[in-house]
């Protein structure tokens, strides 16, 4: 529940859809509008993408800030998976192997030696079948068995809600064989608006006391390493221009290990237009990316191009590779068991 619901705030949420576009074999994808007093949000059937997202500024002005295309075009074209949901593992498993069961399984490889954010075809790349719900939208998808080499047949719902000032996704599912599952939203975000040069002016907190370090092809070692007397140590604000350039390597990547659930994992604030973000996760990780693979090549929503760090993703999720490490949380599903996994993103200004 959200602070203004536990207060007794009701804000009436507007929800409409129209066409967003048909794919090549002719089936619509449909763009369903969200709206509060404090939120405009767009979601599309075709991976569950949020292609915008529109929150106030100080001045009560609202700006998109959330990366992404005009038209269904550019989601279907190669993009590194703005606004999408990523599964059947977001992150990266590596060397595309694991093994469940005693049965060997083996992954498309498409991130460098390893296997990324659910394959070729993954879950940001199907169209999902949408139901309008009370202040929101829910979507289904059955992945198969096999399909882009995971095991059991995956039954997945995935619920947006908006309330007043918070968008809340939900994730469920459930299987018929034991299988990797590890869901979460793509969201490129700049709180100064989409097409903004850099993030460099933001300020973020993280509330997590260790990280997993990686190996140079983005895969953790499998130390769990405290933030202490690092540039990982995010739990006081720190300006992010400042932060990255403190960095060796092209900017953040990683894992930040969360502890109490449901609590304030991250906090976001851009001073110059008074925008925060505030997430809440059940989930045990958080991936904080400062978009150090775009490269400007892309044409964006508005004719924006976007940069190198001109977004930031903070992707609650499991931890990368957990399948192959046994010292991480699991991130298996069993047959019977429900996957049920919530990140609450709350918008504000000051």
């Amino acid at each position: 529940m959200s602070l203004l619901q536990s207060l007794g705030f009701r804000s009436m949420t507007s929800v409409t859809r129209d066409v967003f576009g048909s794919l090549p074999d002719g089936k619509t994808v449909e763009r369903f509008h969200l709206e509060s007093d404090f939120i405009k949000a767009e979601i599309i059937s075709f991976g569950c993408i949020i292609t915008r997202l529109e929150t106030k500024d100080r001045h009560g002005q609202f700006r998109d800030i959330v990366l992404g295309f005009d038209s269904l075009e550019g989601y279907l074209n190669k993009h590194p998976y703005f606004g999408a949901v990523v599964g059947r593992v977001a992150n990266r498993i590596a060397n595309g192997k694991f093994s469940v069961d005693g049965q060997d399984y083996k992954l498309p490889i498409n991130n460098g030696p390893n296997s990324i954010h659910g394959g070729i075809k993954g879950f940001d790349k199907v169209l999902w079948k949408p139901k309008e719900i009370e202040n929101g939208v829910q979507f289904s998808y059955t992945s198969a068995d096999g399909e882009e080499g995971y095991p059991g047949e995956l039954q997945v719902w995935v619920t947006y809600t908006l309330v007043g000032s918070e968008l809340t996704i939900n994730y469920k599912a459930r299987t018929n064989k034991t299988t990797p599952i590890n869901l979460t939203n793509h969201s490129y975000f700049n709180l100064a608006g989409q097409g903004s040069e850099n993030i460099y002016d933001h300020e973020i907190s993280i509330d997590a006391a260790h990280y997993l370090p990686v190996d140079d092809t983005m895969i953790p070692t499998g130390e769990v390493v405290s933030v202490e007397g690092t540039c990982f140590d995010l739990r006081n604000p720190v300006d992010l221009g400042s932060q990255i350039a403190k960095l060796k390597g092209n900017g953040f990547d990683h894992n930040f290990c969360l502890t109490d659930k449901q609590h304030c994992c991250s906090r976001v604030y851009h001073k110059p237009s008074g925008r925060v973000l505030t997430i809440r996760t059940t989930q045990p990780g958080v991936q904080f990316y400062t978009a150090n693979f775009l490269d400007g090549s892309l044409n964006g929503k508005g004719g924006a191009v976007y940069p190198k760090h001109s977004a930031f993703c903070l992707e609650t999720q499991a931890w990368p590779d957990a399948v192959n490490k046994p010292q991480f949380p699991n991130a298996l599903l069993h047959p019977g068991e429900e996957y049920d996994q919530t990140t609450w993103f709350n918008f504000s200004a000051q």
